[in-house]
């Protein structure tokens, strides 16, 4: 089939290479180059690079301009495929293929439409999400369904275990979408259901607020174990003022009520520290002090930068 797909991050690489490896022929849509926040490196897209290796014709838009527009119609595609693109495709555009466009999207939709959904799943505490493949329309990841496909998760499972196990399924997904459209078949079914939302993760995202239950604590480690990570800033003891990232965590009580949230409660030998949340406690395995390097809790205690009694 000729494909015009959209794609930017190195998630929608791998599904890119199963295209190519599948002898479809492909036209790219990918985002701008950009410089990187240290050192203002330039650096390129995941899509850009693979296509460029290749030989995969590609563009990288900075605006859908009627010049863009003619050249997506000119390729005569049979249909779109979105992965993780990073921006909203415009009508004018993702009807221009056969079969128009759809979305392969890392959710049970109409549950946690957006920029994150595998991280709010595992942040609110979901036990099963899925993949959706979808026709774009103008909304926000509200097209109708074509394809779902349940996934349970574990409770030990993190943002990247998470994704490590849902990528192969939205491919088998897109692969079965595709194979419907061989075989005639375009039929979609309306979204149902209340929806919820997944906005793009802010570094602020990962503020701990140790007013809540340490399982609460622990979802949001999980869906932000990638990125931003989660922290808290030392509001009383000798680290004052600094923030402290915990970079491994671990539900050390989840039974107690305490009404002093955020203090270190004791030191685990060979382990950590534990913190009080308001319902349980929380077991610091490693932490990553501002401005310095990930290291086991167990060594910053032993250096006597945090003792029992201080207070996040």
């Amino acid at each position: 089939m000729r494909i015009l797909f959209f794609g930017t991050a190195l998630i929608s690489k791998i599904y890119l290479e199963e295209l190519y490896k599948n002898r479809h022929e492909i036209f790219a849509v990918t985002t701008s180059d950009k410089r990187a926040l240290r050192g203002q490196k330039l650096t390129f897209p995941a899509v850009k690079v693979y296509a460029a290796k290749n030989n995969i014709s590609f563009i990288q838009p900075e605006k859908f301009t009627p010049a863009v527009i003619e050249a997506i119609k000119n390729f005569d595609a049979d249909v779109g495929i979105a992965v993780a693109y990073g921006r909203l495709i415009p009508k004018t555009v993702f009807e221009i293929p056969k079969y128009r466009t759809f979305n392969i999207h890392f959710s049970l939709l109409p549950k946690y439409r957006g920029a994150a959904p595998v991280q709010y799943a595992l942040y609110k505490g979901e036990t099963e999400t899925g993949i959706s493949s979808f026709y774009i329309d103008e909304g926000l990841d509200t097209g109708g369904i074509i394809i779902q496909e349940k996934l349970n998760i574990d409770t030990k499972d993190n943002a990247e275990t998470l994704f490590n196990k849902l990528i192969p399924l939205g491919i088998d997904v897109m692969n079965k979408t595709l194979g419907l459209f061989r075989n005639g078949k375009y039929g979609a079914a309306s979204q149902t259901g209340y929806p919820s939302f997944a906005p793009s993760l802010k570094k602020e995202t990962g503020l701990v607020n140790w007013n809540k239950s340490v399982s609460e604590i622990y979802n949001q480690f999980r869906g932000l174990y990638l990125w931003p990570g989660i922290y808290s800033i030392v509001s009383q003891g000798k680290l004052a003022g600094r923030r402290i990232k915990f970079a491994e965590i671990k539900v050390f009580d989840s039974s107690s009520i305490n009404k002093d949230c955020g203090i270190v409660c004791s030191t685990e030998k060979n382990k950590g520290f534990t913190v009080s949340c308001a319902i349980g406690r929380i077991l610091v395995l490693k932490v990553q002090p501002e401005n310095k390097s990930v290291m086991l809790a167990w060594d910053f205690i032993q250096g006597k930068q945090l003792s029992t009694g201080d207070r996040f």
